[in-house]
């Protein structure tokens, strides 16, 4: 099994791990789940992790073939578009984006100018599509659950599973959002973990469970097998349910949802400036 290069880049203030993956063979890469740095109190935004993954690239002489999403992300901003700008690549996201963006196009009301059909990524991806960095193939598996578009992209011996599993003493995704539900969730879980156990699982979080002191990316499907505390074998699917739902169920919104899923659904891009040519993020009031 090939074994991709890949390297993280960690934004702290929302505990994101962002990737660059490698062909071993050549210089093809893709990115993956990049972050636009975003101060909400301000209503500023800045390009710093975007750049150091550009500094990356160039200092390597990497070319880009991807920039991609695991899924609309609800607690950081995508910086996809930026990078997308200054090192081409196409992007891609899972095809069932749609169902997304109809449920928050109507909770933003964002109006018929704003596309529900994906069109604003380069690809949609199904349950089996494959696709290309270099020499390495990726493959995709429709992982669901904590969003409906959520993806895993298996790329050689590495996955990106996004949002759906943490590290092993923290457990999984929150299924609580619009279009979410455990039930899936689980049955998307077994489609990773029935992956070969060697299998590297690269996450999209970590929240340094208590007692950890450092933060980790990286995991296997061995030990999320052995040692999840929330989906461990031997746990069944209604176990995991009862738990999840209950556990979703104290849980307070992400700080950063409201700006990060109006700008997420639209490929990292904001909504059209008004007749003032200023842009603005909408907060609904009273409706999540």
């Amino acid at each position: 099994m090939s074994q991709p290069i890949v390297q993280h880049f960690f934004d702290e203030p929302t505990n994101t791990f962002s990737y660059v993956v490698r062909d071993p063979d050549s210089q093809a890469c893709a990115i993956l789940d990049s972050v636009l740095d975003f101060d909400y109190a301000a209503g500023r935004t800045d390009v710093r992790s975007a750049d150091a993954i550009i500094q990356y690239v160039r200092d390597n002489d990497l070319t880009v073939e991807w920039v991609l999403e695991t899924h609309v992300h609800a607690d950081h901003l995508s910086a996809a578009p930026y990078l997308h700008e200054q090192l081409g690549g196409k992007t891609g996201i899972g095809a069932r984006i749609t169902d997304v963006q109809e449920i928050f196009g109507k909770a933003f009301n964002a109006g018929t100018e704003f596309a529900r059909d994906g069109s604003q990524f380069d690809r949609l991806f199904k349950e089996g599509d494959t696709f290309s960095i270099g020499g390495l193939e990726g493959r995709v598996l429709h992982t669901p659950g904590h969003t409906p578009a959520c993806l895993t992209y298996v790329i050689g011996d590495a996955a990106f599973v996004g949002d759906t599993l943490f590290m092993p003493d923290y457990g999984t995704a929150r299924c609580d959002f619009p279009g979410g539900d455990a039930r899936t969730l689980f049955r998307s879980i077994q489609k990773v973990l029935a992956l070969p156990e060697q299998t590297r699982i690269f996450l999209c979080h970590d929240y340094k469970a208590p007692g950890r002191e450092e933060f980790h990316c990286m995991t296997t499907v061995a030990e999320q097998r052995a040692a999840n505390v929330h989906v461990h074998e031997g746990v069944s699917e209604d176990e995991f349910v009862k738990m999840r739902t209950e556990r979703d169920a104290t849980l307070g919104m992400p700080r950063l949802i409201l700006p990060s899923v109006q700008v997420n659904m639209r490929a990292g891009e904001m909504p059209p400036a008004e007749d003032n040519g200023q842009v603005y993020l909408k907060v609904p009031l009273n409706l999540f």
